[in-house]
């Protein structure tokens, strides 16, 4: 394995390392942001809406797939926002509940106060406020991570004024510690148990200003973030005020908002790194190069410039052994001619030298060949280079950083030598690219479409075409060198020509069929000898006699007892058109004579007509 195949593999284990390492984002992230401010009685909070309208912007920027702000939600308003958002965590994985107002802690319960609560007396608080349990609840579908963040720690202007119904009701400061019952889930103080919250000077508190700074960081562990946000606000408070965080997690990192990917270096193509062994190879120069570099290649265009360079290897070797052959067939009929040899030896001898000419003569023809062919095929990948570095030069400089290392070998052709080609490490713009492959498909009649730069499906289409005719495996989904080079590699069309109905291919022409006279053109677009249709024999109508005729004839000829051979003779006899018939037969009347009705049946049956002759 070369030393690129090295690098490679090691790049893709590092990438397959780092990805296995980083956690499963979440593909669907919700938040309900709710800011109280305008209490209907009690006084005016001014930075519950303003703590709000901060966060919600910055989880809209996060890229939460959803955030529903609202502010001075009444009772009514809450339970509905509360309903509407548990339907949205049912196929979260990520769901956010950020509160800011009054709340308040009864007998170990924390509640969340709407604007428009009375609280009277203490068991107002179960009608007019909703527990803190009842926001869990709403968010408890959500999959992976679930987060209640309560920025209500403030006093309360409802304690003083509220009745007890029972003495020894705890209404006690700031809110109680809450442990939660569903795993994975976070119930954020901004101050800690039993304690109070401060607004602070600014347009936002010091814990919402804290927030906004560490909550969506991308990468950052959710903990890590509520951990720099309580070393903020005590900061910020003079350690007057420490939030709190309750619940846990477990050991993988949980960032609400992903690590931007880091940029990793593209890994060395198969193509450039077959190219780059090619090229070694060939400035080797010898068969035990070529050799290695076919078996860790066996396939593909590189291979078969390889082969093509084995060939002219081979020749060459063949070509010295038939040179050695015919000098020493040559020395040995002179040494034979000096010595005076027996006339059958020498002659033996002359026979051994020109069969070894002629073997090297073969050998050399052989040899011109094969190099002519390598030649070409080099002559045609160099060529294919200096496109692709002229297509970069046509799109601006190349820069330093792109330029190779180490200069590819040279390689010497018929009408440049001594031209050095470097391995370019990057790719001409892929449009061009398609560009030119769909040039050279149309050269070699695989494709019939636009030339635009656009790698279709009718281009896809179009190299698979040349795959098949070709006999190649270049990858069709993209345009590449490789495939350029191979397509280049062909002198003639490859593709075969196809015409529509009624033409054939004529070389690169397709051309009318034309059928000779009696023939036709069939389905298979091939000339057809027509059949014509047997005649039938009908009878003439006006020759067949009408059963009238026959009727008459049968009266006109009366049929005798006798043979009808006589009958027939008889009658063609006749001449005055009259017959007389006796008991023997039936005659003509003859010349000069008539016939006269004696009375009777005629022949047979008595006297009837009879001759009278004048």
């Amino acid at each position: 394995m070369s030393l690129y195949a090295h690098f490679r593999v090691f790049v893709l284990l590092a990438a397959s390392a780092l990805l296995a390492s980083q956690p499963a984002w979440a593909t669907k992230r919700v938040a309900l942001v709710v800011g109280n401010s305008n209490y209907q009685n009690a006084p005016l909070l001014p930075n519950p809406a303003n703590d709000a309208t901060a966060i919600a912007a910055t989880l809209k920027g996060a890229g939460f797939d959803l955030v529903e702000s609202r502010q001075n939600l009444t009772s009514s308003d809450m339970r509905r926002a509360l309903r509407d958002f548990a339907d949205q965590a049912r196929d979260a994985d990520i769901a956010i509940v950020y509160y800011a107002g009054h709340g308040i802690e009864i007998d170990g319960t924390n509640y969340l106060i709407p604007t428009d609560a009375r609280l009277e007396r203490d068991t107002d608080i179960y009608d007019e406020a909703f527990s803190l349990d009842r926001i869990l609840l709403a968010i408890e579908p959500a999959k992976q991570l679930r987060i209640v963040i309560v920025d209500a720690c403030r006093n309360n202007p409802f304690a003083d004024t509220m009745k007890r119904t029972v003495a020894s009701r705890a209404i006690s400061r700031g809110l109680a510690r809450v442990e939660p019952a569903v795993s994975n889930t976070l119930i954020a103080f901004a101050a800690k148990a039993g304690l109070t919250a401060l607004d602070g000077n600014s347009k936002n508190s010091p814990y919402a200003t804290a927030l906004v700074k560490y909550i969506a960081k991308p990468g950052l562990d959710v903990r890590r973030a509520f951990g720099f946000v309580r070393d903020d606000v005590l900061q910020a408070t003079g350690n007057r005020q420490e939030p709190y965080v309750y619940g846990s997690l477990g050991g993988e990192d949980v960032a609400l908002v992903p690590k931007a990917e880091e940029q990793v270096p593209p890994a060395v193509s198969a193509s450039s790194e077959i190219r780059r062994d090619y090229e070694l190879a060939l400035q080797v120069g010898n068969k035990a190069a070529m050799d290695a570099f076919l078996a860790q290649h066996p396939d593909g265009y590189y291979a078969n410039l390889a082969r093509l360079q084995l060939n002219q290897i081979d020749a060459e070797d063949a070509r010295i052994a038939a040179t050695r052959k015919a000098q020493e067939a040559e020395q040995q009929k002179a040494r034979l001619a000096s010595e005076g040899a027996q006339r059958a030896e020498q002659e033996k001898a002359a026979a051994d030298f020109k069969a070894a000419e002629d073997a090297r003569i073969t050998a050399e023809r052989t040899k011109q060949a094969a190099q002519e062919q390598a030649t070409e095929a080099e002559r045609r990948r160099v060529a294919s280079q200096s496109s692709t570095v002229a297509i970069l030069s046509s799109n601006g400089p190349v820069p330093d950083s792109a330029k190779p290392n180490d200069p590819a070998p040279a390689v010497n052709s018929q009408n440049s030598e001594g031209a050095k080609v470097a391995a370019l490490n990057t790719a001409p713009p892929q449009q061009n690219l398609a560009k030119s492959v769909q040039s050279e498909l149309s050269r070699v009649g695989c494709f019939t479409g636009s030339i635009d730069g656009e790698w279709n499906a009718a281009s896809r289409r179009s190299l698979g075409l040349f795959n098949r005719h070709a006999g190649t495996k270049l990858d069709v989904k993209l345009a590449s060198l490789d495939a350029l080079d191979a397509i280049k590699l062909k002198p003639t069309r490859v593709c075969p020509l196809i015409c529509e109905h009624g033409y054939k291919a004529d070389g690169d022409e397709c051309r009318k069929i034309t059928c000779a006279e009696g023939s036709f053109l069939n389905e298979d677009n091939e000339c057809e000898k027509s059949h014509g249709k047997k005649p039938v024999a009908k009878r003439n109508m006006d020759e067949r006699p009408s059963r009238a005729d026959h009727s008459v004839r049968s009266i006109s000829e009366p049929r005798a007892d006798v043979p009808r051979r006589r009958q027939a003779t008889a009658r063609s006899s006749a001449g005055s058109g009259q017959i007389v018939c006796d008991s023997y037969l039936c005659r003509p009347v003859r010349h000069g004579c008539h016939l006269d009705y004696r009375g009777g049946g005629g022949p047979g049956g008595g006297t009837g007509n009879v001759e009278v002759c004048n």
